[in-house]
């Protein structure tokens, strides 16, 4: 087998692993969309990450009913959710690092 066929096979076996994620994650999502509302917010104490409950903007194929975006982790140059809105929103958000 080739390295690209190797590589196909392992990720073909990880699939129902995968779907049961993006599935257990979309429960999660609606479970905090009953608490925190359409456009509501809050905040990991762990690392400071701010998400904000959305509807998607119909990108994903999937086109979910509900969604989040996050402010950028300490890594990345940005995040879905604007680090203005997060500190608008009441958030202490962390340092650029």
């Amino acid at each position: 087998m080739t390295e690209a066929q190797k590589k196909f096979v392992a990720l073909e076996k990880r699939k129902e692993e995968i779907k049961q994620y993006y599935e257990d994650l979309r429960a999660a999502t609606e479970a905090v969309l009953q608490e925190v509302g359409l456009d509501g917010f809050f905040q990991d104490p762990s690392d400071g990450i701010v998400f904000k409950i959305v509807e998607p903007e119909g990108k994903f194929v999937t086109f979910e009913k509900v969604s989040y975006v996050r402010t950028r982790r300490p890594h990345e140059k940005r995040g879905d959710l604007s680090l203005k809105e997060a500190e608008a929103a009441g958030f202490k958000v962390p340092e650029k690092a």
